[in-house]
């Protein structure tokens, strides 16, 4: 790793733009922007929220506080998915841009992450600098699908789940991009609603860019709080994922290529009443996955850790059944982001 860090007085000079995507956000959004402005300190950024066709009133937020705050601006966002929200802002304001730093208005942030970003872009001359992700819930349901993708059983191992940083990936949680790589890049394609991240990804390794994974930051992330809401999400990855596949005649890794297997494995378990031994194969799922969260709650003294199992096995399954509908050529109906 490099370890030459740019000065502070270099900063500014970083023309900067901030994106948010984001679709009935009116209960987070105003503090957000807050947040964001306060990361400023003389640095050149604009802030665009790209609003998907909020109904709960949020483009009047982000009115609001734009008479207040310089350089924040409401953009509307007709197609609603997040690829179709950046690939926008950057169409509209990129060319005066340096550096792209996408927020998820669903996370939080440290004080000083967008500074820190910057700081390890120009210190090791990355062209993307993805970000790990701490999941945390408030709900019953929230906290135990926090624990499960914080853990190996519900991100098998994913580097930017599971911690780590200060080295180069192949993928990771997008966080900031040079502009002129994304643009070279052709941008977010906007027929993936999910996975969109990956795919642009593979794009960007293919043309010579090189992906940094900080250390040095994070997001946090707050999960969905219902088990529908948590297998929908994971429904949208599983399609991402194939679709991604086929596009570029990939072929998944092992901590991808074995929940692929939970589907079938629940297809041929209702055949039970006709043969005992359909069972097995979902019973040795479910006890593995079980018996994982029970390890939890005793060997790391987690009480979330059986129902974290739970909402593992909703991902596993979900995941599982998009991945599938999607190779099989069932279509989705579109939904926002």
């Amino acid at each position: 790793m490099i370890t030459v860090k740019t000065s502070s007085d270099q900063m500014p000079h970083a023309r900067v733009l901030l994106v948010i995507p984001c679709l009935n956000e009116a209960r987070t959004i105003e503090p957000l922007l807050h947040k964001l402005h306060a990361q400023r300190m003389g640095m050149d950024m604009l802030i665009v929220v790209a609003d998907g066709g909020s109904r709960d009133g949020t483009p009047e937020i982000v009115r609001r506080v734009s008479e207040t705050l310089p350089g924040v601006v409401l953009l509307s966002n007709p197609k609603k998915i997040q690829s179709a929200a950046i690939n926008l802002a950057v169409q509209q304001f990129g060319d005066e841009r340096d550096y792209l730093i996408r927020i998820d208005a669903h996370g939080d942030y440290p004080d000083d992450y967008c500074r820190v970003l910057l700081e390890e872009a120009m210190s090791v001359g990355a062209d993307s600098v993805v970000v790990g992700m701490d999941t945390v819930g408030f709900g019953l349901f929230q906290k135990a699908t926090a624990v499960a993708q914080n853990s190996k059983l519900g991100n098998g191992g994913s580097k930017h789940r599971a911690g780590g940083g200060g080295e180069w990936v192949d993928h990771g949680h997008h966080a900031l991009m040079r502009i002129a790589a994304f643009k070279a890049a052709g941008g977010y394609d906007e027929s993936f609603s999910h996975n969109e991240d990956a795919e642009l990804d593979l794009r960007l390794r293919r043309s010579g860019f090189r992906i940094w994974m900080t250390g040095e930051t994070y997001m946090t992330y707050y999960p969905r709080a219902t088990a529908a809401a948590l297998f929908r999400q994971y429904l949208g990855y599983g399609r991402g994922r194939a679709k991604n596949m086929m596009k570029h005649r990939s072929i998944p890794k092992i901590r991808q290529a074995i929940p692929l297997a939970v589907a079938p494995v629940v297809v041929v378990a209702m055949f039970t009443l006709l043969h005992w031994w359909a069972i097995v194969p979902f019973a040795v799922w479910a006890v593995a996955c079980l018996g994982y969260g029970f390890w939890m709650m005793i060997g790391q003294r987690n009480p979330f850790g059986p129902l974290a199992a739970v909402s593992a096995m909703i991902m596993h399954l979900a995941w599982s059944v998009g991945f599938w509908l999607e190779l099989a050529g069932f279509r989705a109906t579109k939904r926002a982001a």
